[in-house]
């Protein structure tokens, strides 16, 4: 995946970023060009080797007609069961190594089981945070992917979970 700048790019744990610059370092005597980019949500600036970039899970914001895709993953009651039986911190490595992935889907899936899963029981302050992180993942993703306002978005994912 090539990107040039001014591309958006979604950047696995962080969000979606704006390639800022690519530039040219001597690493260990090597040249290597990296993308720069700046992460939208918080303002930090990664540098990601170009040759890496798919290895680290660099990406492409997905295409507008995958958006219902992600909504049907939300609307999904039938949840994997298997998370309820775990501690919260097990629960939350379990999710965590999703985030990572930086799939929208598998980050719509930690979204939706930590929503219906704080219908039943308390969550962890870990899992509160981390359900406020999916959240905004998907929510800046899934607003330049639709072309939304955040606001919209985010209501649409709130009247799913009526929450």
């Amino acid at each position: 995946m090539m990107f040039k700048v001014g591309d958006t790019a979604v950047y696995p744990s962080h969000g979606v970023a704006v390639v800022s610059n690519i530039e040219s370092r001597v690493i260990s005597g090597k040249k290597q060009d990296f993308y720069i980019l700046k992460i939208i949500d918080n303002g930090m600036t990664v540098m990601v080797p170009k040759d890496n970039a798919d290895a680290v899970g660099l990406r492409q914001i997905i295409s507008k007609d995958k958006v219902s895709k992600v909504f049907k993953i939300l609307k999904d009651k039938n949840r994997n069961k298997f998370y309820d039986h775990l501690t919260w911190n097990r629960r939350y490595r379990e999710y965590m190594e999703k985030i990572k992935t930086g799939s929208v889907y598998e980050i719509a899936e930690v979204l939706r089981d930590l929503f219906l899963l704080k219908g039943n029981k308390d969550l962890s302050f870990g899992e509160k945070r981390m359900l406020d992180t999916a959240r905004s993942l998907l929510v800046k993703e899934l607003s330049l992917a639709s072309k939304w306002e955040e606001t919209r978005t985010e209501k649409e994912i709130q009247d799913i979970f009526n929450a």
